[in-house]
């Protein structure tokens, strides 16, 4: 008589220890971040040169720095949710949307901080300051620093979420293509889709030329500060908004029918995220911009910037409205 073995309780446990594991690590990849944000509110001057230009505006280096810490604080936040019982009745935009903001904040620097320290071992660059003269921004030890802890932080957190929504939603990205209903697409997604194609064109040509060595429309202070670092993280842009388009029309049209369902969904999440944060992100410290005239950010930057922030979001639309489609379809409460 064969008999079933009911799983050990380690084995049981392993999921549960893996969870609270990344969450540990999530946590713990924050400390230095907020750590050396909140030192700088307090008025210390730890990783700054003496004659940064930070120092030199005391109340916005406090703004800002308040702003970043909230902004990090919330992957904390993120990390209990995903990990907790109570997180799975949380309503789904809830918090979908602050881990879309995470994903597209964090994968520019998880793919691009490798990058540039690539670019600079080829390059031999010393940074922008040895390239224009002027006193340098933080120390070199800072942006090693944080910059590790955000590639921590989106490997841990994006480990959480894919758990948590294969437990929620894994119906929904199951299968191919060409498996799809019609009804998970419609008239209004294949709009937006070629709306994105369209508006992305702007933005894709702006810093496809910057990254190309193209000076027109950078502020001066830009314009001189161009090192490897700059033409990877415009290049970055190039990928992303490439992708986000691509994505965005996959799913609408339902184009590539071979591909597994995650494959385009993955990709929309991703660069949509990147394109719209990053371009958010970018306008807003164009609104708030510095003072010294050489480093205000041209009216091109801004209309880039803009352009950039709206073609994210709609690609995010367009996969958002795919997955309440898919989850009408299968029967599935998102």
């Amino acid at each position: 008589m064969t008999q079933t073995l009911a799983p050990t309780p380690a084995r049981a446990a392993s999921p549960a220890r893996t969870r609270r594991l990344l969450r540990a690590v999530a946590v713990l990849a924050c400390l230095p971040y907020l750590g050396l944000k909140a030192a700088w509110i307090a008025g210390s001057e730890a990783g700054i040169p003496a004659d940064s230009v930070l120092l030199d505006h005391r109340v916005t280096m406090i703004i800002a720095n308040g702003v970043s810490v909230l902004l990090d604080s919330f992957v904390i936040v993120l990390a209990l949710v995903l990990t907790r019982p109570w997180g799975l009745r949380l309503p789904a935009w809830l918090l979908a949307f602050p881990v879309w903001v995470a994903t597209g904040l964090l994968a520019p620097i998880m793919a691009g901080f490798p990058l540039q320290l690539l670019g600079r071992a080829l390059t031999d660059d010393g940074g922008a300051a040895s390239v224009s003269g002027r006193a340098a921004f933080l120390h070199e030890w800072v942006f090693a620093v944080v910059y590790t802890g955000f590639i921590v932080q989106g490997l841990a957190l994006g480990a959480l979420f894919v758990l948590y929504a294969r437990d929620r939603w894994g119906r929904l990205w199951r299968g191919r293509m060409w498996d799809l209903p019609v009804a998970v697409t419609g008239r209004a997604s294949k709009a937006t889709a070629a709306a994105a194609a369209v508006l992305a064109l702007f933005p894709l040509a702006v810093r496809l030329f910057w990254a190309c060595g193209g000076t027109a429309g950078l502020s001066e202070g830009r314009a001189a500060d161009r090192t490897s670092d700059f033409y990877v993280l415009e290049g970055l842009y190039v990928v992303f908004l490439v992708l986000a388009v691509t994505g965005g029309l996959l799913l609408a049209l339902r184009r590539a029918r071979v591909l597994p369902v995650t494959v385009p969904l993955a990709v929309t999440w991703v660069c949509s995220g990147a394109v719209a944060c990053w371009g958010g992100w970018m306008l807003l410290a164009s609104v708030i911009g510095p003072d010294e005239p050489a480093d205000r950010p041209t009216q091109l930057m801004i209309l880039t910037y803009a352009a950039q922030m709206i073609v994210g979001f709609l690609p995010a639309a367009v996969g958002a409205r795919f997955l309440i489609g898919r989850s009408a379809a299968v029967g599935t409460r998102p």
